[in-house]
């Protein structure tokens, strides 16, 4: 079995949502094709679940499979958190990552947050190779829980 160094995963992947969206181009950058029937969507917490920090986020994915970012596999792709944001981000540019736009790019499917006590709406969105939503892209529901200590 080859290993390939994490860098090497990382790097391309991370030079594409390096800089702010403008520095991408106004043209946007060629998507990625998602199966019929694909599917994101939160296993854990539940919607409108009182929960305590640190928060047990798990990801579940129909009709897709997982890769790490930098690998380009048919039906494939891995995951991002998104975290109190008001305006979806661009489908045909990759995801910024910022504390609001958690990037999984090492295939993870679950993730431990550290939030302050409040009311946190939480979003997935499945990126491919190159950290850009799918056509159609692949969303889940927007769930909203409540930190409470």
């Amino acid at each position: 079995m080859r290993t390939i160094p994490l860098m090497a995963l990382l790097l391309p992947s991370l030079a594409l949502i390096s800089g702010p969206a403008s520095a991408q181009g106004s043209e946007g950058l060629p998507r990625t094709a998602a199966p019929a029937g694909a599917e994101v969507y939160f296993l854990s917490p539940a919607d409108g679940a009182s929960v305590a920090s640190p928060v047990m986020v798990r990801f579940g994915l129909r009709g897709m499979g997982v890769a790490p970012a930098g690998i380009e596999a048919p039906n494939t792709g891995h995951h991002h958190l998104l975290i109190n944001v008001d305006e979806a981000p661009a489908d045909d540019l990759p995801l910024p990552a910022t504390d609001q736009v958690r990037h999984f790019g090492l295939g993870q499917t679950e993730t431990e947050l550290a939030l302050e006590p409040g009311v946190y709406r939480l979003q997935l969105v499945l990126g491919d190779a190159r950290h850009v939503p799918h056509d159609p892209p692949v969303r889940s529901a927007t769930i909203t829980i409540t930190v409470t200590d």
